[in-house]
């Protein structure tokens, strides 16, 4: 349920046109890719999207779900999309937390309507498939060229040009990465790129019927009540997370147990549903997680892998800049994930709204990196110590469980506040009202035009001298085939 006047009423922020518009090819059509070519058509550059894919429905491992914090929905206020993104999406109000094997409740957590008027945004779950159109969409009504079948087999040395499988040619003033940890714009920017760390953890994503859980007197409760909620299981090495992604009553479910050394780092290793109903089973799961289990459509494995900070995402040649998950990859179902490489576009896009010259532009960009770098940093650093939490085992565990239940039996809200866990609360606070706009702005008031400033008194400095000084803006073309 929408809380009446709250996201009606945020007006789109109004985009500064860049004074000298460049092309921009973009690697990859994921949520990162497609966000980039939103955000940098609205500040009106140039921009070519090239995705391997056959179509923006191409693949089936795209079918799982979406959960978007309020820093994210609040990004798609400001670019004027929230109509889009609330229309299929649902708002969640509450978090309900029970045990694992025994589904005894833990305790719940109702998200305070003051701290998201403060951050300017909502809880809303989406199908992933659907906000990943939603965004294909809007990039192509806002002039984006989008061309699939293109897959990037290699990038030049000055990194201003990908060679396609095809033979194909694509030059442009700045190259963006956004084709994912395995692609290969990630090791054109680092050629030592770790491969990550094993958590020990996979996830298998899946969606579960909304019409199958209605007709189970068992889960039906999940989707009826007086809030519309994300349900969470904590176990010990074994975790699972159930939430509605559509008005139809589909729900995501994603089920976090021990990797046996099969799952790779792909979203597209499908499996069926007999081994997550397995996986239930064997690990004694609660009777209406092993129906969920059982009801897995589409299901894909994944492994949970920590990835190591890359020192640098841009290329030396300050051409080529790598996005989302090239550049920070997140473990799969965490929700800062996707809310990062959205934060990533509205970045990069404020900052080069503010181009005037070509020599700007690995400046915007070495800019770009020392804004995103600490807060993906700190956020992927918190969404894996939350899985490893939900996922404790022995007497870790039974404490883990202990101290929530305390909190329960006090009528206090597990996930902080008021009496609870202040610490943890102001941490939700800061990391959804961060606004990667207002960041990109301040960094601009407080560098950028000192930058320009000084230019100015070079150039008038060279004048008075009697050295011919022209203007900032000048002739560099590189068009995009």
């Amino acid at each position: 349920m929408t809380m009446p006047g709250f996201h009606e009423a945020r007006a789109p922020s109004i985009p500064k046109k860049a004074t000298l518009a460049i092309d921009f090819l973009i690697v990859g059509a994921g949520i990162a890719g497609l966000s980039c070519a939103v955000a940098l058509r609205r500040v009106g550059h140039r921009v070519t999207v090239v995705e391997k894919e056959p179509s923006i429905d191409g693949s089936q491992y795209h079918a799982g779900g979406s959960r978007m914090p309020p820093n994210m929905t609040k990004v798609f206020y400001h670019w004027g999309m929230g109509d889009k993104i609330m229309e299929p999406g649902v708002i969640s109000e509450r978090v309900v937390m029970q045990q694992y094997r025994s589904g005894t409740m833990l305790g719940s957590h109702r998200w305070d309507k003051e701290m998201l008027e403060e951050a300017g945004g909502e809880f809303v779950f989406i199908h992933h498939a659907k906000l990943r159109r939603i965004l294909y969409e809007t990039a192509l009504e806002l002039g984006a060229t989008i061309r699939f079948r293109s897959k990037v087999v290699e990038v030049s040395e000055d990194s201003r040009s990908v060679t396609l499988s095809s033979g194909e040619e694509l030059r442009a003033d700045v190259v963006i990465g956004a084709d994912g940890v395995h692609g290969p714009c990630r090791l054109a920017v680092d050629e030592e790129a770790d491969s990550g760390r094993p958590s020990g953890l996979m996830m298998f994503n899946a969606i579960i019927p909304g019409e199958s859980m209605r007709t189970d007197p068992d889960l039906a409760p999940l989707l009826d009540g007086e809030f519309i909620s994300l349900w969470v299981w904590f176990g010990e090495n074994h975790c699972a997370l159930c939430f509605p992604i559509a008005k139809s009553d589909d729900c995501a479910f994603y089920f976090y147990a021990p990797d046996e050394g099969n799952a790779q780092d792909v979203w597209n290793d499908m499996v069926s549903a007999k081994e997550v109903s397995d996986h239930a089973t064997v690990s004694d799961a609660e009777r209406r997680l092993k129906k969920l289990a059982r009801l897995a459509r589409q299901p894909s494995r994944i492994r949970c892998t920590e990835w190591p900070d890359l020192d640098d995402w841009v290329h030396e040649s300050g051409r080529l800049v790598v996005v989302g998950e090239a550049a920070h990859p997140f473990p799969p179902g965490s929700i800062q994930g996707s809310s990062m490489s959205l934060e990533d576009a509205s970045t990069l896009a404020k900052l080069f709204s503010h181009l005037i010259s070509y020599d700007q532009i690995e400046s915007f960009l070495y800019a770009f990196q020392e804004l995103r770098q600490g807060r993906v940093k700190k956020n992927r650093i918190t969404d894996m110590a939350n899985i490893y939490f939900m996922t404790m085992s022995g007497e870790e565990s039974r404490q883990r469980d202990k101290a929530m239940l305390a909190m329960q039996s006090k009528g206090q809200n597990v996930l902080g506040g008021d009496d609870g866990n202040k610490q943890q609360w102001d941490e939700n606070r800061d990391t959804f009202d961060y606004d990667a706009e207002d960041e990109a702005d301040n960094w601009w008031v407080q560098w950028g035009l000192l930058r320009e400033r000084a230019k100015a008194s070079s150039t008038l400095a060279n004048a008075s001298s009697g050295v011919l000084a022209f203007p900032i803006i000048t002739t560099e073309s590189s068009p995009v085939p």
